[in-house]
């Protein structure tokens, strides 16, 4: 039987991306990301909950992600759900679930800009009416990104 493990969510950062390099230069960005709803509760009550996601990009997406992201912009991230398991430094079991991304799309244009257009960083070395795409394998950061005047291609 077939299974799937895909994420998609469109959120805010909670602080700018903290990135490491590892031994042989790979990077690795980590950020928490933040998605609200609203709802009414039984008293008809408007209730607001945030929930907040880890997020971890690697190489070419971790590099964009440190000169590009900062704290309270919007993102769209795809990904895939990954729970890691350790041990405290008292010997408790502990479990820590990520969201690894593969494609990232910058919802918010430079410091603090508006919400239209965006840059988008995936999987493939080409440009679209959605912004610029980026090969996440890769090592090393694109010089620059295009701004991209035309409407992106989300459907919401």
């Amino acid at each position: 039987m077939a299974s799937v493990n895909k994420v998609i969510l469109i959120g805010n950062l909670g602080k700018d991306p903290e990135v490491r390099h590892l031994e042989g230069g790979v990077a690795v960005a980590r950020f928490p990301l933040a998605t609200s709803e609203t709802f009414k509760d039984k008293s008809g009550q408007k209730q607001e909950k945030t929930e907040w996601h880890n997020i971890v990009l690697w190489r070419g997406l971790a590099e964009v992600a440190e000169k590009y992201l900062r704290k309270g912009q919007s993102v769209f991230i795809e990904g895939k759900i990954r729970t890691s398991q350790y041990q405290d430094k008292e010997g408790n079991q502990r479990y820590s679930t990520e969201i690894v991304a593969d494609n990232m799309t910058m919802l918010t244009r430079g410091e603090g800009g508006s919400s239209e257009g965006g840059n988008s960083f995936q999987g493939s070395a080409s440009t679209s009416s959605a912004g610029t795409n980026y090969n996440a394998g890769a090592a090393t950061a694109p010089a620059g990104v295009a701004q991209n005047d035309e409407p992106d291609d989300l459907p919401f």
